[in-house]
C-alpha cells in the first residue's frame, strides 16, 4: 500500500507513558511501512496543529500516540478528513481500546496497536458532541455530569496531595457535600422535564475512567448514546453503588434508569461536564451523536465491545485521557 503513515505523540499522556509507546510503535512501523512521519506535541493547541499538519498531508493512516483525551482533542482535525487513525493507547484509561478491542496491555501493546495502521480493518464508529457556554466539544467515551464531574473538579482544584490520594480526598470532600441535582432533562428533543438525581452518564462506549462500566450497554457505532440516571441518592446508597458500578449492574438498581437516544438536553445549577477525562463544558449541555463520523482500525478478529470489555475491571480513579 503506498503512501507515508503519520504519528502523533502526545509524550506525556499516561503518566509519560506516551514517550515509551511512541518508540515502540515508531520502531514497529518502520519495520513495516516505507515512510514514517512523526508529530511530537509538547502542549494541547500544539497537538492540535500538528494533527491538521499531519492530516493536510494525506497520510494514508495517522496513528495517534496517547489516551482517550489525547484523541478527543484532535477530532476537529480528523473528523471528515477520510484519514484513517489507529490509536495506540498510551492513557492511564484507555476506554475507547477497551470498547474497541485494541491491544493496551504488556509490552507488546504499543507495536500491536501501531501494526494495525498497516494490517487493521476499517470500522466507522460515532463521535458525540457536547454544546454548551463552553462552546462545542466532541467526545468519544463518556460525558460524565452531576457527582463525578463535582470529583472531577474538585481533584483538578486541589493541589495536595499527590496521586491518588488526591482523587480519594476530593471523593471525600464532595461525599461529604452530596446532595441531590435539581436535573431539568430533555430526550430526543422533548420537552426538558425535572429529573433529580445523583449522576448522569452520556456513553458512546460503555465505561470510564479505566474500565468502569457506567453504560454497561454502549455501543460505540450504533448511532446512539445510552443515558445512565442515577437518581438521588444518600451517602451510604452512593458508597454501596460502587461495587454495582464496577460490575455493570448498578443498572439493575431501581434508582438506576438508562435509555437509549440521538440527543439529551441538560441544565442544572452550576453543570459541569467531564468528557474523555476533561473538562469540556458548563451551563446546560445539548449532547448528540453524530453517527460513524470517524474512521478507526481495529483487529480483524475484533470482538464486540461488551465482550471486549468484559472480565473484571480493575479501574483507575484518577483515569483520564
Amino acid at each position: 500500500m503506498a503512501g507515508h503513515i503519520s504519528v502523533l505523540v502526545n509524550p506525556t499522556s499516561g503518566r509519560g507513558r506516551g514517550a515509551d509507546a511512541a518508540a515502540r510503535a515508531v520502531e514497529r512501523l518502520e519495520q513495516l511501512a516505507t515512510e514514517v512521519r512523526v508529530h511530537r506535541g509538547d502542549s494541547v493547541e500544539d497537538t492540535q496543529r500538528l494533527a491538521h499538519e499531519a492530516v493536510a498531508s494525506r497520510p494514508r493512516a495517522l496513528v495517534v500516540v496517547g489516551g482517550d483525551g489525547t484523541l478527543s482533542s484532535v477530532l476537529d482535525a480528523v473528523v471528515g478528513s477520510g484519514v484513517p487513525i489507529a490509536l495506540v493507547p498510551a492513557g492511564t484509561g484507555n476506554d475507547l481500546a477497551r470498547a474497541l478491542g485494541l491491544p493496551f496491555e504488556g509490552a507488546g501493546a504499543a507495536a500491536a496497536a501501531a501494526e494495525l495502521a498497516v494490517h487493521g480493518r476499517s470500522r466507522a464508529i460515532d463521535v458525540g458532541e457536547i454544546e454548551s457556554s463552553a462552546g462545542i466539544r466532541r467526545f468519544l467515551t463518556v460525558a460524565a455530569i452531576g457527582f463525578d464531574a463535582h470529583v472531577a473538579e474538585r481533584t483538578n482544584r486541589l493541589r495536595w496531595p499527590r496521586g491518588r490520594a488526591r482523587y480519594y480526598l476530593a471523593l471525600l470532600i464532595e461525599l461529604a457535600r452530596l446532595k441531590p441535582t435539581a436535573f431539568d432533562v430533555g430526550l430526543d428533543g422533548g420537552t426538558r422535564q425535572p429529573a433529580p438525581g445523583t449522576l448522569i452518564a452520556v456513553g458512546s462506549t460503555r465505561s470510564y475512567g479505566g474500565g468502569m462500566p457506567v453504560c454497561p450497554d454502549a455501543d460505540p457505532a450504533d448511532g446512539l448514546l445510552d443515558v445512565t440516571h442515577v437518581g438521588p441518592l444518600g451517602r451510604a446508597k452512593l458508597v454501596r453503588l460502587f461495587p454495582l458500578l464496577l460490575r455493570g449492574t448498578h443498572v439493575e438498581r431501581p434508582e438506576v434508569t438508562v435509555s437509549r437516544v440521538a440527543t439529551v438536553d441538560v441544565d442544572a445549577p452550576g453543570l459541569i461536564v467531564y468528557a474523555d477525562g476533561e473538562r469540556v463544558g458548563t451551563g446546560r449541555a445539548s449532547i448528540r451523536v453524530v453517527s460513524g463520523a470517524l474512521t478507526v482500525l481495529v483487529p480483524a478478529d475484533e470482538a464486540p465491545a461488551f465482550e471486549a470489555s468484559a472480565g473484571e475491571v480493575h479501574a483507575d480513579p484518577e483515569a483520564s485521557a
